[in-house]
């Protein structure tokens, strides 16, 4: 669904509080988020991205975007590529819901994991780019950044299973048996032991500008669902890819890694060990089961924001319909853990 923005009052907003802001305002609404509606705006020589709440009643704590702002803000310098950040309004008055305005990046953006139209050289150095990424963000001070109350440390993984059941029941538009299942299931069998790291809650390839002609991160978007957390957990999400299929999820399964130039999930695990000294990854499979449900979740939320008519993407009705496969595959993803009789199953 196309926002409009009052012009004349973001203008009168952005010559006060953006530096190099001159000249007519021209706004043009960015395709492709599902959560909050994103736009180009441009004045005379320069671009920005304003990022903002979709209007509406909204899901409590979703479309955190004063989180995000500060996220990124906080990055600006560390190993984390992330864009200027410019201003944060939090008054609903000035433009009907609050937003923040960051750099616009110019570079590339792959929605397919496979990345078609690349050679096997440059597919294997975007996915060696985004491991050296993820292993920064997970590495980085948070104490530093000034982020140690950006969420709270201790028994992510439980407040997680509750937070996304909370979320998929508000946003239930009819039954799904999978997640019937795993709402039962992911608490029962929830592994011990606990980590904690600045965590992106959505790190994945399309989430990612890329250098125009460089496998080089210039910028990791869509903060939203960041905090603090398990790190493996987060890399768990990012590793979905390779145990779905584009038609449940975006995924790379199904497809010939080798023949691509795309590492297997083992090597580009052993990578993430390797940058960050780890030994093994525990409880791996029983991760990835939650990611899938958590997934399943978000997606019933665009479903539910497209039928509502609230929706940031015109696609979102056709997006949101993935929220049944992809927690079917959750669904399986769990069976493969009892049929180990062991939550850490698939230890790396």
């Amino acid at each position: 669904m196309i926002e409009l923005l009052p012009v004349e009052a973001l203008a009168t907003y952005l010559r006060r509080h953006v530096t190099d802001f001159h000249g007519p305002l021209q706004v043009a609404q960015l395709i492709g988020g599902q959560s909050n509606p994103t736009y180009r705006v441009s004045a005379g020589e320069h671009r920005w991205v304003l990022r903002r709440k979709p209007p509406g009643v909204l899901l409590a704590s979703a479309h955190a975007i004063e989180r995000e702002y500060r996220v990124m803000a906080a990055l600006a310098g560390s190993g984390v590529p992330v864009p200027r950040m410019h201003a944060l309004c939090e008054d609903p008055a000035v433009i009907g819901s609050p937003f923040y305005v960051m750099d616009f990046i110019e570079g590339r953006v792959f929605a397919d994991p496979a990345l078609p139209g690349l050679t096997n050289p440059e597919r294997g150095a975007v996915y060696a780019e985004m491991n050296r990424v993820i292993a920064a963000l997970h590495g980085v001070d948070v104490q530093a950044l000034g982020l140690a109350d950006y969420g709270r440390p201790q028994n992510y993984l439980a407040r997680q299973i509750e937070r996304w059941t909370r979320q998929y029941r508000a946003s239930e538009t009819g039954r799904i048996d999978a997640m019937e299942r795993l709402i039962d299931w992911l608490p029962a069998n929830r592994p011990e032991g606990d980590e904690t790291a600045l965590v992106h809650g959505d790190f994945r390839i399309d989430n990612l500008i890329f250098h125009p002609t460089e496998a080089r991160v210039l910028a990791v978007l869509d903060w939203e669902l960041s905090t603090l957390g398990h790190p493996l957990v987060d890399l768990a999400y990012h590793g979905m890819a390779w145990r779905v299929t584009p038609t449940e999820f975006r995924g790379l399964k199904g497809h010939e890694l080798a023949a691509l130039g795309i590492p297997s999930e083992d090597a580009y695990l052993a990578a993430y060990c390797k940058r960050t000294g780890r030994a093994s990854l525990p409880h791996w499979d029983y991760y990835l089961a939650f990611n899938m449900f958590r997934m399943a979740a978000i997606l019933q939320g665009i479903l539910a924001r497209a039928r509502q008519g609230s929706a940031a993407s015109a696609d979102a009705e056709r997006t949101g319909q993935q929220a049944q496969p992809i927690a079917e595959a959750g669904w399986r993803q769990a069976q493969r853990v009892q049929a180990a009789g062991s939550s850490s199953l698939g230890d790396r």
